[in-house]
């Protein structure tokens, strides 16, 4: 069992920077392929990054490629994403996932998901 707890949500201006962390607790989190998910208001969950169990792997939606990095630190049990040059669009519930395999844009894969933190860009 794996519980995420996120943190760094908050207000910013369009091409600002955030960076979110998320907190692991149980046993084996250096095995967990990680990933962030996204939902923002009337519209579906939607696939943000994802990082392999070394750190070595990595992935992006096209709409954060080159903007976002996804990071881990397996001693301190924490995955970041940091996101840079801000837009209105990028507005959402970002949510931190984990699952037990190879690092994956496929939402159906991870098995664990943290409550979530919200991150507003004004214009």
């Amino acid at each position: 069992q794996v519980q995420l707890v996120e943190s760094g949500g908050g207000l910013v201006q369009a091409g600002g920077s955030l960076r979110l962390s998320c907190a692991a607790s149980g046993r084996a989190f250096r095995s967990y392929a990680m990933g962030w998910f996204r939902q923002a208001p009337g519209k579906e969950r939607e696939f943000v990054a994802a990082i392999s169990w070394s750190g070595g792997t990595t992935y992006y939606a096209d709409s954060v490629k080159g903007r976002f990095t996804i990071s881990r630190d397996n001693a301190k049990n924490t995955v970041y994403l940091q996101m840079n040059s801000l837009k209105p669009e990028d507005t959402a519930v970002y949510y931190c996932v984990a699952h037990g395999g190879w690092a994956t844009e496929v939402i159906r894969e991870y098995e664990y998901w943290g409550q979530g933190t919200q991150v507003t860009v004004s214009s």
